[in-house]
């Protein structure tokens, strides 16, 4: 057992180890120590994407329609369950014509009826619905998985290294109004891992959706990830373009300087991209003037895809690190 003596000693031998030098100081925040208790109450709940949330974190769209991610489909959707979270589906294009793979995303009596829930599909299949009056698939798909709407994924130059990707023959945002003068749930638009600079976002803002999701460069470069399967030269040629985007801080800031000179009708924002720990996500939800959450999604995916006490340690590690975070924390200016 554990004597104040021995503790005493252990923080004096452990104190040369711990050593903090002012190169490591996270400069982001003000540390105010003395005006608040230690958080015993969780985090306060609060309205976002129509309903309520207990704790602001977001399941980025990953995968499904294998074994593996039927498991990680529905670990994630009982940490939703158990934490207050919303989840956003991987991309549900192949459950769309051919049920096979249904289960792996049919989440919705697990999550439960009270948290947001959202199917997904990319640009280039709404694109097509359009062109063949099929928009009512989409819609099928929605009320089938008794989701709350749909995500949209944007990514043209994934598309575009993809062998097999799709060509868009229309300018996303075009897309995206026709689309939303037929559908009749509501729609997130996200980018999958380049983010999007300050002109998309204000053309996005001006739309009747009900979230953007930045989908921020410094996570999952899909477009790497795409050169990765191609033949070395193309790779070695192409290279220099995955490396383009916008950083999920930056979009916070286009966003903020955008709703200062208009109104915007898209009015809540899910920042992701690259975010490594509640701290990254707490200072850019703190630093959004609209109301915000974050998401991860290759961090949930790594503790995902086994035991799901892992996930729940992990998602458990970041709701206690907010706690204290909204506590003694502040966002410089």
């Amino acid at each position: 057992m554990e004597t104040l003596e021995n503790r005493k000693k252990d923080h004096i031998d452990l104190a040369f180890k711990s050593q903090a030098g002012l190169p490591e100081l996270d400069n982001r925040f003000h540390y105010e120590p003395v005006l608040r208790e230690h958080p015993r109450n969780g985090l306060q709940p609060f309205t976002f994407l129509g309903k309520t949330h207990r704790a602001p974190l977001w399941i980025s769209s990953m995968t499904g329609g294998t074994k593996l991610a039927g498991i990680i489909n529905r670990n994630l959707a009982m940490a939703c369950n158990e934490f207050g979270m919303g989840m956003g589906l991987g991309s549900c294009r192949i459950i769309m014509e051919d049920k096979t793979y249904f289960d792996d995303f049919n989440m919705r009596r697990i999550i439960g009826g009270d948290l947001p829930f959202y199917a997904n599909l990319g640009i280039a299949q709404i694109e097509e619905l359009l062109e063949r009056n099929q928009v009512s698939k989409a819609v099928d798909l929605v009320r089938e998985l008794e989701a709350d709407g749909l995500v949209v994924h944007i990514n043209p130059i994934q598309e575009w290294f993809q062998p097999e990707g799709d060509i868009f023959t229309h300018p996303p945002v075009e897309t995206l109004r026709r689309f939303l003068d037929r559908f009749s749930f509501p729609v997130i638009v996200k980018e999958v891992g380049q983010g999007m600079g300050p002109e998309s976002l204000r053309s996005l803002l001006q739309l009747p959706l009900q979230a953007i999701e930045f989908g921020g460069f410094g996570g999952t470069n899909f477009a790497r990830v795409e050169l990765l399967r191609d033949d070395r030269a193309k790779k070695e040629h192409f290279e220099p373009l995955s490396l383009i985007g916008e950083d999920p801080a930056s979009m916070v800031g286009y966003v903020n300087r955008i709703i200062q000179e208009e109104k915007p009708m898209c009015r809540e924002l899910i920042v992701s991209g690259g975010i490594k720990t509640f701290l990254d996500g707490y200072y850019l939800i703190r630093k959004s003037q609209l109301p915000a959450i974050y998401g991860m999604a290759s961090t949930f995916l790594k503790y995902a895809r086994g035991d799901y006490e892992q996930l729940r340690n992990f998602v458990m590690n970041q709701v206690q690190g907010l706690e204290m975070a909204y506590a003694y924390l502040t966002i410089k200016e």
